[in-house]
């Protein structure tokens, strides 16, 4: 089946207001550049996103912070973006902070039908609170439920027009687990080739997860914070 489509707008057409979407990348890695420009050009607004951070004050998900597009963050980094604090200080942002752990594995529990799972992490902490708790072999742990989203919103190396997808390094980082845990999965790849021409045990997402695929343009790869040796 032949899943490419034309471009990240395209792709956008049933995205409405209120909506949840899951975005992959870890900091500025990995994340989908091109479809978070496209959700800016469309003004969708009171969106919830789930992202492992925030992105900068003028790159990534910070683009739609800016536009005021962004209702609430469902996060576990979010450091690097003052537009963010300032957002959340004044009340115009709602903010779930996950460890980061939590995090991936309430998506990787929403993609694999899990509703809910326990986990140590965060019982005695802000964390738990309001939370189911549970001892286990005397260990007292903390009721974590699973992440899905309306749209899931993904970047990888490579995919093919059947929508198999092969990630590289850190990008891989979030990508995999939220192509499973959305009801519409978009993926913008840097190289989109024939099927046949990924090795099949190099694959990491299997193009049954995706819904529409794309070769995004230009690519700008921001670092959050470069760091040199002087010589």
């Amino acid at each position: 089946m032949d899943k490419r489509i034309p471009s990240p707008d395209a792709a956008l057409a049933n995205l409405r207001d209120g909506m949840t979407v899951l975005m992959g990348g870890f900091g500025l890695c990995g994340i989908p550049e091109n479809l978070i420009e496209a959700v800016r050009r469309k003004g969708t607004k009171d969106l919830t996103i789930v992202s492992n951070n925030a992105g900068v004050d003028d790159f990534g998900i910070g683009l739609l912070l800016q536009n005021r597009q962004v209702r609430k963050m469902i996060s576990s980094y979010v450091g690097e973006n003052k537009l963010f604090e300032r957002l959340v200080l004044t009340g115009e942002l709602q903010v779930e902070l996950n460890p980061q752990g939590t995090l991936a594995e309430r998506l990787r529990a929403g993609g694999a039908g899990i509703p809910a799972f326990y986990t140590p992490t965060g019982y005695g902490t802000m964390v738990a609170e309001g939370k189911e708790t549970r001892e286990f072999d005397g260990r007292y742990c903390v009721l974590e439920r699973a992440l899905r989203g309306d749209f899931a919103f993904v970047k990888a190396w490579k995919g093919d027009r059947m929508g198999n997808l092969l990630y590289r390094k850190t990008t891989r980082n979030f990508n995999p687990m939220m192509a499973t845990a959305a009801d519409y999965v978009i993926a913008e790849v840097e190289h989109l080739v024939e099927p046949g021409e990924l090795p099949p045990d190099q694959v990491h997402t299997p193009g049954i997860f995706i819904d529409a695929i794309f070769q995004g343009p230009n690519y700008v790869k921001r670092i959050e914070k470069r760091t040199v040796r002087s010589v």
